[in-house]
């Protein structure tokens, strides 16, 4: 890892595209047959618009993926996030953060980080502070 300080902006993670398809697929593997990840009708119906809504544990992938792009060899302490905005099909998302602390321990270095995942042109969709240890 390069040297990094508190303050340091985190290399974003930015996905181009939130698909309808992906939406599908991860109602499967999440074992979640809530209809606003299915079916445009039931998020008109629900007052939330007329696209798919994606769901909270992707939206979460996003940023881990962020995590682990710029902390490789990093293992996770902990993950704390607060949902704050839908993230909609074809949305572009994407995930930041920001160095807030590098501790020395005798296990590795404990880095945590303010992250947040952003809609372009639009809301901050999550935000939370992640944990990780550097051994």
């Amino acid at each position: 890892m390069n040297e990094r300080s508190p303050g340091d902006a985190l290399t974003p993670h930015r996905v181009t595209a939130v698909t309808a398809e992906a939406m599908k697929t991860m109602s499967v593997l999440l074992d979640d047959p809530n209809p606003i990840h299915l079916d445009a009708d039931a998020v008109r119906e629900l007052g939330l618009g007329d696209r798919l809504i994606n769901q909270g544990p992707t939206n979460l992938a996003y940023m881990m993926d962020m995590v682990r792009k710029n902390f490789p060899t990093a293992h996770l302490q902990r993950f704390q996030s607060r949902l704050l905005s839908n993230v909609f099909e074809g949305d572009i998302v994407t995930a930041g953060g920001s160095i807030e602390s590098i501790e020395r321990h005798s296990d590795g270095m404990h880095i945590t980080s303010r992250v947040w995942l952003d809609i372009e042109k639009g809301d901050r969709a999550v935000e939370g502070v992640v944990n990780v240890v550097i051994p």
